[in-house]
């Protein structure tokens, strides 16, 4: 694992050694970021690693909500669910903006070091840009971006001309990715490595679909990110969601579980993206 610059952010300084960060990003609501995030964090816990998790989305925290879920079920049922030390922030308000971002960065950094003693640390994030959304992305060693797979959607990473299928600038949200990973650079650490997933993939035509994968692919290039296959729009994560499980929490036998091909096709698709990040399912050993 990469050690912190205790110099790079003001307020508290961070501790010497850190767990590997996984940022799940995205400034749209409804792109299943919190889905991601469990599943991620769970998968990781039941292949062993020791993990933590912080909500940024303070508001709204749906991953916190996740997590609560899963602590009442285990309680209820006695099912010895592994739990991740789980962190939640809210933006700081303040009367002034300066005073405001301050906060946030102490709290930050605080539930970092509070989490020191993990491998892995995942941090869900809201579907807006604020303080707290930067710091996280410039903690970020990998960043995901669940990405809904329809043009209406590819604007979260660029400007695009739907008649044309051409790009013609990047982002806000892109801005932003390029703005903290640049500040990693100059501060001597990795750049993110940033992971596109198309999740919530649909049955549309083919062609679509073939201008879909050919435009990501131009902006892959342009923006500097990487494709990973993502999860399709199945009714079994909605339904986890209010127990607080994940697919890996489904054992024959247990409550819910089904052998169907949805089922299975869901579990290869939180594999594969394990995989995508360096993590294949079966393997123990630390990330890249």
């Amino acid at each position: 694992m990469d050690s912190l610059d205790e110099t790079a952010t003001a307020g508290p300084q961070r501790p010497h050694v850190r767990p590997h960060v996984i940022v799940v990003g995205n400034e749209k609501g409804g792109t299943g970021k919190s889905t991601t995030a469990m599943h991620m964090i769970v998968g990781l816990l039941k292949l062993g690693y020791r993990v933590g998790s912080i909500d940024v989305d303070g508001r709204q925290g749906t991953l916190s909500t996740y997590i609560d879920n899963r602590a009442a079920y285990a309680q209820r049922s006695g099912a010895p669910l592994a739990m991740p030390e789980h962190r939640r922030i809210a933006p700081a308000e303040g009367e002034l903006r300066d005073q405001e971002t301050a906060d946030d960065g102490a709290r930050f950094i605080k539930a970092i070091s509070e989490l020191s003693r993990q491998q892995v640390i995942v941090i869900d994030t809201p579907g807006s840009e604020n303080n707290l959304t930067r710091l996280a992305h410039n903690e970020a060693d990998i960043l995901i971006t669940p990405l809904n797979d329809s043009f209406v959607d590819i604007d979260v990473l660029a400007k695009v001309d739907r008649e044309r299928r051409a790009v013609q600038a990047p982002s806000v949200y892109t801005q932003m990715v390029w703005e903290q990973n640049n500040r990693r650079v100059v501060e001597g650490r990795a750049p993110i490595d940033w992971v596109v997933m198309r999740n919530r993939m649909t049955h549309i035509d083919a062609r679509n679909k073939r201008d879909i994968v050919s435009l990501l692919d131009k902006l892959a290039t342009r923006i500097g990110f990487r494709l990973a296959p993502g999860f399709g729009e199945r009714m079994v994560y909605r339904e986890l969601f209010l127990r607080g499980l994940t697919l890996f929490d489904l054992e024959p036998g247990d409550e819910g579980y089904m052998e169907s091909p949805s089922h299975a096709a869901a579990r290869q698709e939180v594999a594969a993206l394990l995989a995508a990040i360096g993590v294949p399912i079966g393997a123990r050993s630390p990330l890249p």
